[in-house]
């Protein structure tokens, strides 16, 4: 059966300065260079061999992806890179210390924006619009890969990952709030000719 592999970069320098990034395209971190080491690793240890790769054409998703396949010794396998993967744009929080805006708009409004489904920030995204680009190109690009047996690795962000799994999990856009994607932590499905999720594996550190 077909497997899918998805990974959120490494941290980022404004992941350390706990700033919104959205599409700011900021570095790794060495922390961040070393956890997309360790999820290389971790998929060596599960057995998996990639015959695709998919990234967004931000660089910390970029480079840990290269970093990943280094480790994996398959760095001529195909690449393909689209802005369909990036993150959600944060409009007019990107660059803005978490912390600060929370004190400048209050707690409540910040998580507003940040953890509900279709409320977008203030010249941004909402995790609805997110998925609304993210998941026409999974249908179209990613999924017909794995349908025809191939074993694909895909290298994103945190809000475009999340509408990956909430359409294979089939969560609820309550439920979705939930969810968190910690960095460098490979998740891999295993998935049928058809589509369908057959198992599901973290791999955790």
């Amino acid at each position: 059966m077909a497997k899918l592999a998805l990974v959120r970069h490494g941290q980022s320098q404004w992941n350390l300065e706990n700033r919104f990034t959205g599409w700011v395209d900021v570095p790794l971190t060495d922390l961040g260079r070393a956890e997309a080491d360790r999820a290389g690793k971790a998929l060596k240890a599960a057995g998996l061999r990639f015959t695709k790769a998919y990234t967004s054409v931000l660089q910390r998703a970029e480079d840990t992806l290269q970093i990943m396949l280094g480790v994996l010794g398959q760095t001529a396998i195909p690449i393909e890179r689209d802005q369909a993967l990036n993150e959600r744009h944060y409009g007019d929080l990107q660059g803005l210390n978490k912390k600060e805006t929370a004190e400048k708009y209050g707690d409540e409004q910040v998580h507003i924006w940040r953890r509900s489904y279709d409320i977008n920030p203030p010249g941004g995204e909402s995790l609805k619009d997110t998925a609304a680009r993210t998941l026409p190109y999974f249908e179209r690009a990613i999924l017909p890969d794995i349908k025809k047996g191939e074993t694909v690795l895909v290298s994103a962000h945190g809000n475009s990952l999340r509408s990956i799994v909430m359409h294979l999990d089939k969560l609820t856009k309550e439920q979705v709030l939930e969810l968190n994607l910690d960095t460098g932590v490979p998740i891999v499905y295993e998935i049928d000719a058809r589509g369908g999720v057959l198992s599901k594996m973290v791999l955790a550190p």
